[in-house]
């Protein structure tokens, strides 16, 4: 269990440096709304970090 848990981390960590790396390179229009963009993203990314958390300590309590 706690590595499956620690899978699922690696992969969010992952994907949210992914994202973030990739963020910048694109076409003009899309580089001039990249700090919109990115800051958009990371508040899903956080909202999802919270959920998952609250998600797992409903099911352990």
């Amino acid at each position: 269990m706690k590595i499956l848990m620690m899978l699922v981390v690696i992969i969010g960590v992952l994907a949210l440096l992914g994202t973030i790396l990739l963020g910048g390179k694109g076409d003009n229009n899309y580089d001039e709304k990249t700090k919109g963009n990115i800051s958009r993203l990371s508040l899903i990314y956080i909202i999802l970090a919270i959920s998952i958390i609250i998600a797992f300590a409903v099911y352990l309590f």
